[in-house]
């Protein structure tokens, strides 16, 4: 039988053929709360996802960015973001993510975060992080870039007190992709860490890239330090324990 994370693969490669055809193209928006919207392709990559999860796994549960589904306590289900960085995308910026993980229990067994305009499939069975173009390569965290991502999409304080912070500024250099793609690149050594604030817990856009940078060997913790979904919330993925102490220092700092 396919492993479940050969079928995470399939769904978010589907998927992000889906976002990648249709990029440049025209797009039909449609409106969700404040400013945010989907588009055309959202909708076309999460219906094939999803096709690929009924067929597959017809027995889980699938709950999707735009279609929607409430995650259940307990048992198998599907967290999908079709296409993370709608609105890079909609700018014709290629700076996005097709996001598919799988969740059973507490926590993720499979995850693949597929760059539609590159092609790279970063895949996680739970255990090991590897990233696919030809082959399998392993995911290695590298804080040596010193560029930290930063989620301006959720307004904190405590985030933007440490991009005024100099100790932060005189070691770090921030950079905002707007999307979750920018989590992939922490596992594989692009980024020194990423930080957001929020309630992240089976959230669609993150659980995937979470569990990610968890089996490359990063730090994942809360924005105070904590364990994940504790305390303040928020997020920093770390490559390291010295980069990660300094980003808490400076998020608690103030």
């Amino acid at each position: 039988m396919e492993s479940d994370v050969e079928v995470a693969i399939r769904a978010a490669v589907a998927g992000a053929a889906e976002v990648r055809s249709r990029f440049g193209g025209e797009l039909a928006r449609f409106a969700k709360s404040g400013d945010d919207f989907a588009t055309s392709a959202d909708l076309a990559a999460e219906r094939v996802i999803t096709a690929v999860l009924a067929d597959a796994r017809p027995a889980d549960v699938v709950v999707g960015e735009e279609t929607g589904g409430a995650v259940p306590g307990s048992g198998r289900v599907w967290l999908v973001d079709p296409l993370c960085g709608t609105v890079n995308y909609a700018a014709r910026t290629p700076l996005a993510a097709v996001n598919v993980a799988l969740r059973a229990g507490t926590g993720v067994v499979a995850a693949a975060v597929v760059d539609p305009f590159t092609g790279e499939v970063f895949w996680t069975d739970g255990a090991v992080a590897r990233v696919r173009v030809d082959a399998d390569e392993p995911l290695r965290p590298d804080p040596a870039s010193r560029l930290v991502d930063v989620n301006l999409d959720v307004p904190d304080r405590a985030v933007l007190g440490m991009l005024a912070d100099r100790a932060f500024t005189g070691a770090f250099q921030p950079r905002v992709l707007s999307t979750t793609l920018a989590l992939a690149w922490v596992a594989s050594g692009r980024r020194a860490a990423y930080v957001t604030a929020g309630e992240l817990r089976d959230s669609v856009h993150f659980a995937g890239a979470i569990a990610l940078c968890q089996a490359a060997g990063c730090v994942v913790t809360g924005m105070a330090g904590g364990p994940l979904h504790t305390g303040p919330q928020g997020l920093v993925a770390a490559a390291d324990a010295d980069t990660h102490s300094a980003l808490v220092e400076a998020l608690t700092r103030r």
